[in-house]
């Protein structure tokens, strides 16, 4: 289920049985770093995309992270443990956030929920079939640390 108004019709009826959110972490620049700050963000998004259509019906994909590439990490860290509190009292038990941005490794999230970095590259360029299969690819390294959890 995503974060779209038909979707939260459906959560509603069958939330007692999701129990993990996905959040995408997208950073925001201007300047030189845009085009590598959209990069990121667009490979995030699509591999939480595509996570949460496979396992539609036990996770929720809520809206992206988003935070001003110059963002302090003390700020950055407060915000996202405020989400995944906010989203504890509704529920979730699991988060998963998905990001491409290296500077999240050096963050302690573990509060918070599974962080997981995984290097963007472009997919616009790719053939359809290619870019799914590089997703699925990275989607199968991830998928385990989520579904362990669930034990």
């Amino acid at each position: 289920m995503k974060w779209t108004y038909q979707d939260t019709e459906i959560y509603e009826k069958s939330k007692e049985y999701v129990d993990t959110a996905i959040i995408p972490l997208i950073p925001v620049a201007g300047g030189k770093e845009q085009k590598d700050s959209v990069l990121m963000g667009e490979f995030a998004q699509y591999l939480s995309d595509y996570i949460e259509r496979q396992y539609m019906g036990r996770v929720y994909l809520l809206p992206p992270f988003t935070y001003l590439k110059e963002e302090e990490e003390k700020e950055k860290q407060k915000r996202v443990l405020e989400w995944s509190e906010h989203f504890k009292k509704e529920g979730f038990e699991y988060f998963l956030f998905i990001t491409s941005d290296m500077e999240w490794r050096q963050i302690d999230l573990k509060k918070a929920g599974e962080l997981v970095w995984v290097p963007a590259f472009s997919l616009s360029d790719m053939e359809s079939k290619k870019r799914q299969q590089s997703v699925e690819q990275q989607a199968r390294q991830i998928i385990p640390l989520m579904t362990k959890k669930w034990k």
